[in-house]
């Protein structure tokens, strides 16, 4: 709330009331995906595959690993959602609009492969949500194009991610694959979205330092 109050003192009437509303927004999208308002989204990748018969401990690796993907689409709308409402840029934040409502896929076939699997989400979901909408809007006040890079090398680091998934998870397990395997699609296509509408390449040590924020987020959603 503070963020927009500023946008009170600072600009005119006119956009505080334009902040205000994306503040609503932004309220109702992380209730929606913290608390569950589920939407109805396409069938799940490999939704058509038998269940495999896993061992209880790779039921529970498998459902360790899709609680991660879950988290990394908690903090994928959160990401969106913070850039889109300081975007100046209404192609780019339509782009941001439109690839955040693809995410929603992610997230609620990830949440049903969990429970699939009998196991839960993360107990820190709030916490990776709020954390993201900030970073998402201090790259967005960076300037449209700079956010958009940090869009792109997220995705990136996001799709090497999900392919070292492809491995970890059980061989039995081929309907958690489907899912990973589309998921890692899409977000390479979300990375090129991104170039396509001039991300800017982002320094190597900000590329460091997102890779180690998100080996702490991974290994913490794992267990939690």
């Amino acid at each position: 709330g503070g963020v927009f109050l500023i946008f009170a003192v600072i600009h005119s009437p006119m956009v505080f009331v334009v902040s205000l509303d994306s503040a609503i927004v932004a309220i109702d999208q992380a209730l929606r995906t913290l608390f569950g308002s589920k939407v109805r989204v396409g069938r799940a990748p490999g939704a058509e595959l038998p269940e495999p018969s896993l061992s209880l401990g790779d039921k529970r690796h498998a459902g360790a690993l899709m609680r991660v993907n879950h988290v990394g689409e908690v903090c994928a709308q959160a990401l969106y959602q913070g850039q889109a409402v300081v975007c100046h840029d209404p192609l780019i934040r339509t782009s941001l609009d439109r690839a955040a409502s693809e995410e929603v896929e992610h997230l609620e076939w990830t949440a049903q492969r969990i429970r699939e699997l009998d196991s839960r989400v993360s107990l820190l979901n709030p916490f990776w949500y709020f954390g993201a909408f900030a970073i998402g809007v201090l790259a967005g006040k960076c300037g449209d194009h700079w956010s958009l890079g940090f869009l792109a090398e997220t995705e990136r680091q996001v799709g090497a991610h999900l392919d070292g998934h492809l491995h970890k998870l059980p061989v039995a397990d081929v309907r958690s694959q489907a899912i990973v395997q589309q998921m890692k699609v899409d977000e390479i296509a979300h990375a090129e979205m991104a170039v396509d509408l001039g991300a800017k390449e982002l320094p190597s040590p900000v590329r460091g330092a997102m890779r180690m924020a998100a080996k702490v987020m991974t290994t913490t959603a794992y267990r939690l």
